[in-house]
C-alpha cells in the first residue's frame, strides 16, 4: 500500500486522485465507459504506489492512454 506518511506522496496522491474522480463522473454522467473505467484507474494507483515519482509516471501513462482511447473514438 501507499506510503501517506511522506508529503510529495501524499501531494500527488490528492492530485492524481481528483484527476481520476473527474474522469469518473464524466464518463458516468457521459456513459462513456473509457473516461469512466480510466478515472477508477488513477484513483487506484494512489493506493497501491507509494512512490510520487512512480505515481506520476503510471498516472501521466494513464492520462496519455485515456486521450488516445478517446481520440481514436472508443
Amino acid at each position: 500500500m501507499g506510503n501517506l506518511g511522506n508529503s510529495s506522496s501524499l501531494f500527488a496522491s490528492v492530485i492524481w486522485g481528483g484527476i481520476g474522480l473527474g474522469f469518473a463522473i464524466y464518463g458516468k454522467r457521459q456513459g462513456d465507459m473509457v473516461p469512466l473505467f480510466g478515472g477508477v484507474a488513477l484513483m487506484a494507483i494512489t493506493y497501491f504506489i507509494g512512490s510520487a515519482f512512480y505515481m506520476s509516471l503510471a498516472g501521466a501513462g494513464l492520462l496519455a492512454a485515456i486521450l488516445w482511447l478517446k481520440k481514436r473514438g472508443l
